[in-house]
This record gives structure tokens, C-alpha cells and sequence, in this order.
């Protein structure tokens, strides 16, 4: 059964990455990948021996040995605690695209389009990169991705253009992420559990995560994608300018920075910070609503459109719930995999069969190479899951630079594939780019930025 489940989820793989030859929407295949795999975990649960415990990051004892009820009610008990830490990332995410909507729904992305008065790819190239390296590392690197991508759209109009930038946004705020306790969701597991400290992650990891982030956009500065000047959209008709859009926008990003010192403050999760953001930002936006726009436009058709409905309904109908389902569907899936214990054997397997090439650091043998793949693994299925199994793979204890090794290995080696981060499966839904297109074009960008900023790792190690 279990070989079949993983036929299954292999399948419904090919399907996501080969969309557009298909002409099927992704989030179709990543729905029914996820449902028959888990009706498959429900009607063969007696026939598996093993059964991982999520909550414990460890393989639940005498498993085999229990009777088929007891059976299914840990299969729905793992099925909600799976669905609760999902929705927790969907909650998260749905509140930071409504934010972004509210503020252009009051143009307040124009703000930061006044201050690119240049033309020039490479520029703009090196002011993105720069910005998702820091926003990741203070909102996370999903936040921050879905930030710039909405910028970009209203800077670049043409989708060519757009998805190069779209491209190396990814890399640059999934290596921003990687040296922040609240950047990336594996780095923030480590720091939850008391694996990896926020002085120690950043004296490990800053440098190779900048290196990360430098080198592949240098050498993309050397593409033909990125050379010469962006094609200005003579057609592009000038939205109303409200009186509130500079407002707006340091009120919505200021409400998204609040999240990370609500959780600190209150150890809650991410989402109810972002629900509380969201409802600060929402109210002012029902305020200014009503003086969008000037007295000249009061009877433009646009302004007649605003007059009747709420700014939070309308940025909430204009949110991508295609990207939603199919992070839905996506993760739900690996979880199932992850239920069987499979992954879990399969970074295990890893451990054992791969020779140990480490340093000798502090009394404890590092397996360098084991999390080198591990970060290739983050890029083929998530890296989520393989952090956790590490979790229960090595007991080093905390600030060892294991976990700091793969806090930046997991986080990074995601880039190296569209659907290998969060950050790259929320582009890849709001911009609609080819998982082969991405392969081709930025995956070999990314695998440099992870080779430079691995070998940094050691270097640093070594002194640390």
C-alpha cells in the first residue's frame, strides 16, 4: 500500500509540474493527490507496521500491535493536527495577500513605484534582490515574496520581463529567511525547538545566506533577460491617486512587521498577529475609503464602482484561491508521506548509508554531505517535513552547528525548484510560471547560490 501511495503522490507530481502541457490548472492534480492519498492511508491503515507522530517528531512505539479503531483515530487525530499547522499557514498567508490588496486597492504601491526613476533592469534587479533579502528576514519569506511580486506587477507590465525578476526574488528571500528565526517556517521549527538560537543563527548563517543571495544575482546581471531597460506601457491608463496611498502603504507593511514582535510578545502563532493586522488595517481602510478619491473623479465609473463595496470585500475577491487550494492540496500530500513514516526512514536511510565526510567540531562528527541533501531533498518534496525528521535523526544539542547547517540547507536548497519553497509555490500561483521554464532558467542559479553559501558555512565554522 505504501508503494502505491507513493505511485500516487509521484504522479500527481508530474501532473503539477507538467501544467502547461496539460492544460490542467496545478491545484486540480495537488487536490486529488492529496484526498486519494490520504482515503488510501484510511482504508489500508492495517496493513502499515509504522505510523510517525508529528507532534513528537518520532515514530509512535507498538504501532503494528494495535487494533484497527485505535488505528483510525490516530489516522484522523494526525489528519487534523496536519490541517490545523496547514490552515495556520493559510490563515497566515490569506491575511498578508488581503493587506497587499487593501493597499493597492488605495495605489499605495505607487509610492514605491516613485521611487524607481530608473529604467534599468540591473537596477531594478539589485533593488529586489536587496529588498527580499531583508523584508524575508523581518516578515518571512513568504510575506516578502508576495509583497514584491504585487510590486512588480505594477512596475513591470510585461509577464516576459516580470518572471526573470520574479525568479531571483524567490532565491533572494528564501536566503534572507534562512539566517532569521521567524524568516523561514524549518528555521522558526529549529528555534521553536530549542535547536538553534537567534545570535548564534545569525553569526552562522548571515554571511552565507548573503553570499547565497549576491552571486546568483551578479551572474544574472550578466544575462541578456537582465540588460537594458524596462519597456515603459505607453497604454497604461493612470489610476485615481488617492490622498491615503503613502498612508496606506507604511500602515500595511508597518501592520505586517508587527507580527514577528506579536509573537514574541504573546508566543502565539504567526496567524493571529496577522488576523489582528489585518483588522487594524481594515478598519482604516474603511475610514479612508470614503475619500479615496478627489472631487474631480467623483463621477468616474471606477469611483462609482468603490462607492458601493467595502475596500476588505473587494481586496478580499481579488485574492488568488487557486494558490491557496493548490498550498493546500500540496502540503496535505507530503504530510501523508510523512504520516507513514516514509520520509522519515528516507532521511534515516541518509544518516546511515552515506559515509560521514564532517569536521570534528566540539566532540561531535557532522555528516556534511547528509545535509547537502537534505537541501536537495527541500527542493524535490518540502522541506518542512525533512527538517522535522531531522529533528528526530540527530539529538546534537542546541546552537551545534548541525542544525544551524541545516536550518541554511533546507531553507536555500528550496530555491533550487519552483514547488521547493513556499516562497517559490505562492510565485508560481501569482505569476503563473512553468515549472520547466524555472528549471531551466533559475534553477542552476540557485544550485550556485547553495554551493557558495554551503562552502561559506564550513569556512565560517571553522572559527566559530
Amino acid at each position: 500500500m505504501e508503494s502505491v501511495i507513493i505511485i500516487v503522490f509521484v504522479m500527481g507530481y508530474l501532473a503539477i509540474t507538467l501544467e502547461h502541457n496539460l492544460k490542467l490548472d496545478k491545484l486540480i492534480p495537488a487536490l486529488m493527490m492529496m484526498a486519494v492519498c490520504w482515503a488510501l492511508v484510511a482504508l489500508g491503515v492495517d496493513n502499515f507496521t509504522q505510523w510517525f507522530d508529528s507532534s513528537k517528531h518520532g515514530l509512535v512505539d507498538g504501532f503494528a500491535s494495535l487494533v484497527h479503531d485505535d488505528k483510525l483515530h490516530l489516522v484522523e487525530e494526525t489528519l487534523l493536527h496536519h490541517l490545523g499547522k496547514t490552515a495556520e499557514i493559510l490563515v497566515f498567508l490569506l491575511g498578508a495577500m488581503t493587506i497587499v490588496e487593501i493597499i493597492d486597492y488605495f495605489d499605495g504601491f505607487s509610492t514605491i513605484k516613485g521611487y524607481v526613476n530608473f529604467k534599468s533592469k540591473k537596477k531594478l534587479l539589485w533593488m529586489f534582490a536587496i529588498l527580499a533579502f531583508i523584508l524575508s528576514a523581518i516578515i518571512d519569506n513568504l510575506t516578502a515574496t508576495i509583497v514584491l511580486i504585487s510590486i512588480l506587477q505594477k512596475i513591470i507590465k510585461k509577464r516576459e520581463d516580470r518572471i526573470w525578476f520574479a525568479g531571483l526574488t524567490i532565491i533572494a528571500a528564501n536566503a534572507g529567511g534562512a539566517f532569521s528565526p521567524i524568516g523561514d517556517v524549518t528555521t522558526t521549527m529549529l528555534w521553536i525547538g530549542d535547536k538553534v538560537s537567534t545570535g548564534m543563527l545569525f553569526v552562522y548563517l548571515f554571511l552565507p545566506s548573503l553570499l547565497c543571495m549576491v552571486v546568483p544575482t551578479f551572474i544574472a546581471t550578466f544575462l541578456s533577460a537582465f540588460k537594458g531597460d524596462i519597456d515603459a506601457d505607453d497604454n497604461e491608463v493612470e489610476k485615481p491617486k488617492s490622498q491615503h496611498s503613502a498612508r496606506m502603504l507604511y500602515l500595511g507593511l508597518g501592520s505586517i512587521l508587527f507580527v514577528p514582535i506579536f509573537k514574541t510578545v504573546t508566543h502565539l502563532p504567526p496567524y493571529v498577529g496577522m488576523m489582528l493586522s489585518l483588522a487594524v488595517v481594515a478598519t482604516f481602510a474603511e475610514i479612508y475609503s470614503r475619500s479615496k478619491f478627489s472631487m474631480t473623479d467623483y463621477n468616474s465609473e471606477e469611483s462609482d464602482d468603490h462607492a458601493h463595496h467595502s475596500p476588505v470585500h473587494h481586496s478580499l475577491s481579488k485574492i488568488e484561491m487557486p494558490s491557496i487550494l493548490f498550498f493546500l492540496g500540496i502540503l496535505m500530500a507530503v504530510a501523508a508521506l510523512e504520516s507513514l513514516g516514509i520520509l522519515f526512514n528516507f532521511a534515516d536511510s541518509l544518516k546511515q548509508g552515506v559515509p560521514l565526510i564532517g569536521s570534528e567540531l566540539n566532540g561531535t562528527v557532522v555528516s556534511d554531505l547528509v545535509v547537502l541533501l537534505l537541501g536537495v531533498g527541500s527542493a524535490v518534496i518540502d522541506n518542512v517535513p525533512l527538517v522535522a525528521a531531522s529533528l528526530g535523526m540527530f539529538s546534537e544539542g542546541m546552537d551545534n552547528p548541525l542544525w544551524h547547517f541545516i536550518a541554511f540547507s533546507a531553507g536555500t536548497g528550496g530555491s533550487m525548484l519552483i514547488i521547493g519553497s513556499a516562497a517559490g509555490v505562492v510565485a508560481m500561483g501569482m505569476e503563473k510560471i512553468d515549472f520547466f521554464w524555472y528549471f531551466k532558467k533559475i534553477s542552476w542559479l540557485a544550485l550556485i547560490g547553495f554551493l557558495v553559501g554551503s562552502a561559506a558555512f564550513v569556512v565560517i565554522r571553522m572559527f566559530v
